[in-house]
């Protein structure tokens, strides 16, 4: 039989490795063959194959975490974890400062477990410490002074991270139970989201959103808030577990079925990872699209047209994603403009035109923030440019502009004339292919369009 030591179930092997070349029954554990045999059955040849298979079986294991991590970094998250100085505050406070301008609210705070700060020591009332702030310029020392005790379960921040459920307030004087630091301004707060940053793996925090009027949040951007709570504790797991990972390459003591176990972790997480960040993308586009009264799911009608086309074009996996996520955000920078904007009767003044024409350009800043969509920044920063060179923002021409930004202008046309808008009914098909035939070689790519007529001639 395998000998088990003292060792919470793991076997005198795996604290010992040296033990395998004299112990053929922990070789035959080892290998999961199964500790029914008797040492007579292992000859000096074979002991010496079963060493060789399991040596190899654990470095080819741990070149396998190798691989995985190699896949994983820190730009394909939100940047909000693992990290070891004081630039934690300032990504905090990045994210913080975005999400309050895609709400058009007054503040965001982001509260912490301690657990989950790097060189911070849990006391007994510090349950959530506030991180990061949309505040001009929070001083590094107030933000960690600031903090729920876990004692107040009945604040609303302290309730959600409890109970993992989201509080709306719309009336925070009908709660006597929120209670916030004044510095953060907490006695003007009239409205307050809290969402927590939770999975079914982890609790690691909340979401606090402030705002000093009785503005409605819409349903939309809860949602999206909640989203992105979630991406945060996604990415933090994994970021944790790429360090479990690091650490057990070099561990020689490591035995297959913890490489095994870690590797099968990682792998989820990471495949938890994309599939988290895809479902913030287009909730995000959605945002956008009900905030700019778009109807129909514009966004995400041009991101799918975009998408055939790249298809059609025979173009790579990879290129198809980040086109299908350009297309779902090139109207990403309306989120910052003032919905009243968007339901203005009759004609803009120049300064409302001059907002709309820039929207783009604040877009861009918008995925700056959101470290996984850099590579998706080209794509949109020049979806405006044309064919001819009289486009924005910098005037580009032909093949010059991004094949990703001329195949979203295209789709983005083409979705746009085929939608009714308030001052036109929607054109057909025909039509719309007629006009931008008419306009291939001046703003429009001509190979695109005529991809675009062979994708749209049996529809």
């Amino acid at each position: 039989m395998a000998i088990k030591g003292s060792t919470g179930g793991r076997s005198l092997i795996d604290n010992n490795p040296d033990m395998i070349e004299n112990d053929p029954l922990e070789a035959i554990f080892a290998l999961n063959l199964g500790d029914f045999l008797t040492d007579h059955l292992i000859s000096t040849d074979l002991m010496s194959k079963i060493n060789t298979s399991v040596h190899d079986k654990i470095t080819r294991l741990k070149n396998q975490l190798k691989e995985l991590i190699s896949i994983y970094s820190l730009d394909k998250t939100l940047t909000i974890l693992g990290f070891n100085s004081e630039d934690d505050f300032v990504i905090y406070n990045s994210i913080a400062k975005t999400i309050t301008q895609m709400l058009e609210v007054n503040a965001c705070h982001i509260y912490l477990n301690p657990d989950y700060i790097h060189g911070m020591q849990k006391s007994e009332n510090h349950d959530l410490v506030l991180m990061g702030s949309s505040l001009q310029d929070p001083d590094k020392s107030l933000l960690k002074n600031i903090y729920f005790s876990l004692k107040d379960s009945k604040n609303p921040p302290v309730k959600s991270f409890l109970t993992g459920k989201t509080n709306y307030l719309k009336d925070v004087a009908k709660s006597k139970n929120f209670v916030s630091s004044a510095q953060l301004g907490g006695e003007k707060v009239i409205t307050l989201l809290t969402v927590p940053m939770a999975n079914s793996y982890d609790n690691v925090g909340v979401i606090c959103i402030e705002n000093y009027s009785k503005k409605e949040i819409a349903q939309e951007q809860v949602r999206l808030i909640e989203i992105t709570a979630r991406l945060f504790v996604t990415s933090m797991r994994l970021q944790k577990l790429v360090e479990d990972a690091e650490l057990l390459i070099k561990d020689p003591s490591a035995t297959p079925a913890e490489l095994m176990h870690l590797r099968t972790e990682l792998t989820a997480s990471i495949g938890d990872l994309g599939d988290e960040q895809q479902i913030f993308v287009e909730s995000l586009a959605t945002a956008v699209d009900v905030k700019s009264q778009y109807t129909g799911e514009h966004s995400r009608q041009v991101a799918n047209l975009a998408k055939e086309i790249s298809e059609y074009l025979k173009l790579n996996e990879k290129t198809v994603d980040l086109i299908y996520y350009a297309g779902l955000l090139q109207n990403i920078g309306k989120i910052t403009l003032p919905e009243e904007l968007f339901s203005k009767k009759g004609k803009l003044s120049q300064e409302d035109w001059n907002k709309l024409q820039n929207h783009p350009n604040v877009g861009v800043s918008l995925l700056m923030n959101i470290n996984f969509l850099s590579e998706v920044v080209p794509y949109v920063h020049y979806h405006k440019e044309r064919w001819n060179g009289k486009g924005e923002p910098e005037g580009l021409s032909g093949m010059s502009i991004p094949l990703g930004s001329r195949i979203i202008a295209v789709a983005d046309a083409c979705q746009a004339m085929i939608s009714k808008r308030a001052y036109r009914e929607a054109l057909s098909k025909e039509k719309v292919l007629e006009i931008l035939k008419s306009e291939a070689g001046i703003k429009w790519d001509p190979i695109i369009v005529d991809a675009l007529f062979e994708i749209k001639r049996d529809k």
